[in-house]
């Protein structure tokens, strides 16, 4: 390959920056005092104050909403790695009618299409009516909703590169058909099931107009959490970019672990 030009290297450098820029404002406000914020001093004394404030305060609620983040990505992400795999392993392998697998399919990613607040009225009026408003349950549901057309898309990709012959030779060596997914195709598309998982939990950790709109208190997520510390009377600036920065932390960490298993994944070899 050869060497960048100074006009790509320019055009990579901005893009960087436009990634990195803003969050290293944030990262640097997070440990600035409300005064220096004001100013906009560059050069300040450097405070944990707004961390302690944001985790330990007694009016902050944002170790709750962590909590709260946690389980709802995490139920959300295993349920729609289940449903997903299971339905994208049928709609390749079962011999379906054609036109029911594309009106499947199509209406998946029409479905995905769908901005999310067309749909966050009807759900609260529904989660109203069944009581399931300000319940994890509803909120793990609409987060299943939302991300179970991506994951079957990916996964059914994934298993178009499974060869029928492996299951046909478990089989003839005497495995189920339940035998034969479990123990030799699942194992192959370990990648891809990371890599939905990765998304599905990254989507869901930072979803907010759902869980502004179908939670209170006690179920707020972080995202929701970040944003009550702009309040109609004062802005809490340090304190935002803190919980902020923190509520980056566990997707970042994902994020990481993720990307390094698919990637294994992706060269340990072919079929042969």
């Amino acid at each position: 390959m050869g060497r960048l030009s100074h006009f790509q290297r320019c055009v990579l450098a901005l893009a960087v920056f436009m990634v990195i820029g803003p969050f290293s404002w944030i990262a640097m406000t997070s440990f600035k005092y409300q005064i220096a914020i004001y100013q906009g001093s560059w050069i300040f004394e450097p405070t944990l104050f707004n961390y302690e404030d944001v985790l330990f305060s007694l009016r902050s609620q944002f170790r709750e909403n962590l909590w709260n983040s946690i389980v709802v990505a995490s139920f959300s992400t295993v349920i729609v790695l289940v449903l997903g795999t299971l339905c994208a392993y049928s709609l390749h392998r079962f011999p379906w009618p054609g036109w029911v697998s594309k009106v499947i399919i199509g209406w998946m990613l029409f479905f995905h299409m769908i901005p999310v607040m067309t749909l966050v009225g009807p759900w609260y009026l529904i989660f109203r009516r069944l009581g399931l408003y300000d319940s994890y349950f509803g909120l793990i549901m609409t987060h299943v909703t939302i991300n179970l057309p991506m994951t079957v898309w990916m996964m059914m990709a994934f298993f178009k590169e499974v060869p029928v012959e492996m299951e046909e030779a478990a089989e003839i060596d005497g495995c189920s058909r339940i035998q034969a997914f479990l123990y030799v195709v699942l194992p192959v598309v370990v990648p891809g099931l990371i890599a939905a998982g990765v998304l599905a939990f990254v989507f869901s950790w930072n979803e907010f107009s759902i869980a502004l709109n179908l939670t209170s208190r006690a179920t707020a997520t972080v995202p929701v959490g970040v944003a009550k510390f702009a309040q109609e009377f004062e802005i809490q600036h340090g304190q935002m970019a803190a919980a902020s920065i923190l509520a980056t932390i566990p997707a970042i960490l994902i994020m990481f672990f993720g990307q390094k298993f698919v990637v294994r994944g992706l060269t340990l070899g072919s079929v042969k």
